[in-house]
């Protein structure tokens, strides 16, 4: 179940002028499943990535960080589903680099210009002679328009495949944008079990993709929530194949820097948002936009304290106005000189609140009303200050339980 998430429109997934992506059923965990897939980039793209901050990262997250630092120039990336490689110590890492290996062998190239990828069971042994194995066949199946194929092949728990596009003009030249993501549970991106990548053919300077990312990921999957779990294998990684006929974007606060960057984050703002709506067993999408705060941050951090409450989330897949719970999450959110006084409470554009109590002419039908829609949106009025901030979440099911007790079987 996906709260109105439909599949990819493939007319929308826009070719990348530099990036070839080929497919393949390796048999990694499961048979007749699209597990394994690699993405290989053309020389002079320029690649930058936004790892998970959970310290038991997994083994390709590790390398990933080594080899995007040694500045060899990233030409391949491989993705396997179905195994995490993660709890798995120093014969993780040594499976994970022996598989850069294979494939930087069959491309001439250097094992640090390949980045891997791994989603799936944790503490379980990657099978690196099945990966192998497939790799023949992934990169015969290799092609620029193949990006449906790849959203489908990284999917976990997922129900729906993740995948958008954008063009946009620079400089009288069209620019397209095209990115993929994965995740349905244990997602708590704190970055950035997701995985999202997003490649465009503009030219950007190298000097500036960290800081794309960083801003791209802040904006979009650092807005997330299902459950409240870092994963460790959550990846984002941006490619700019720079093959587009304008003259290189050198600031993200030019004009051209300031359109590229605006449409990629729309499309990163979709693909963060479909992993909600596709979160394990979600009914509803819910927004939860927090203003009058003193900053951002703190508008973040009773945004998140809300999104994060088991007993608001149950209170929601019941269509149970019991809002209470979401004033009591504003309260522990961590704000010492919170003054409850200032606070209302709107559930869409019904006012729930006024000034920390229940408003005199607040119904409980009208609040029934909204939390059975599928789409609701929470706002918070701190009374502190002019920051506003939003993170996106969904409901906790009966599913969601289900799914996860019955995850490795």
């Amino acid at each position: 179940m996906s709260v109105h998430l439909s599949p990819p429109n493939p007319a929308e997934l826009f070719p990348i002028a530099g990036v070839r992506i080929g497919v393949t059923e390796a048999g990694i965990r499961k048979a007749n499943r699209k597990d394994l897939t690699v993405v290989l980039i053309d020389d002079g793209a320029s690649v930058a990535g936004v790892f998970t901050q959970n310290r038991f990262c997994a083994a390709p997250v590790q390398l990933c960080r080594e080899h995007l630092a040694t500045g060899q120039g990233i030409r391949a990336m491989l993705i396997n589903t179905g195994n995490a490689n993660a709890g798995t110590g120093a014969d993780g890492l040594a499976r994970a680099l022996h598989n850069c290996q294979a494939l930087a062998d069959k491309l001439g190239l250097q094992k640090q210009q390949v980045l891997p990828f791994s989603t799936g069971v944790i503490m379980e042994t990657l099978p690196i002679e099945r990966i192998e194995a497939g790799l023949d066949a992934a990169l015969a199946d290799a092609k620029a328009d193949n990006w449906l194929r790849a959203s489908e092949a990284i999917m976990t728990t997922d129900t729906v495949p993740k995948a958008f596009g954008a063009q946009l003009m620079i400089d009288g030249t069209r620019v397209s944008i095209t990115g993929i993501s994965k995740g349905a549970g244990m997602i708590r991106p704190n970055m950035a079990t997701m995985l999202g990548f997003m490649a465009t053919d503009a030219c950007v300077s190298p000097a500036l993709m960290k800081q794309l990312a960083l801003e791209l990921a802040e904006g979009s999957f650092n807005r997330v929530t299902v459950d409240g779990d870092t994963s460790t294998n959550d990846s984002f990684v941006v490619i700019a194949t720079n093959q587009a006929a304008h003259a290189p974007i050198t600031s993200l606060d030019s004009p051209a820097g300031q359109a590229l960057k605006a449409a990629m984050l729309g499309v990163a703002r979709q693909l963060a948002q479909a992993i909600v709506r596709d979160g394990e067993g979600a009914t509803k999408f819910i927004t939860i936009q927090v203003e009058g705060g003193k900053t951002q941050v703190e508008c973040r951090q009773v945004a998140y304290a809300i999104a994060h409450s088991p007993l608001v989330k149950t209170a929601f897949f019941a269509s149970d106005p019991n809002l209470g719970r979401i004033l009591a999450a504003v309260g522990y959110a961590g704000i010492a000189d919170l003054d409850q006084t200032g606070i209302d409470l709107y559930l869409d554009e019904v006012l729930v609140a006024v000034k920390g109590g229940r408003n005199p002419d607040y119904h409980e039908e009208d609040g029934q009303r909204v939390m059975k829609q599928a789409e609701i949106t929470v706002r918070v009025v701190l009374g502190r200050g002019d920051a506003v901030d939003a993170v996106w979440t969904c409901d906790l099911s009966h599913d969601y339980v289900t799914i996860n007790a019955d995850y490795r079987s």
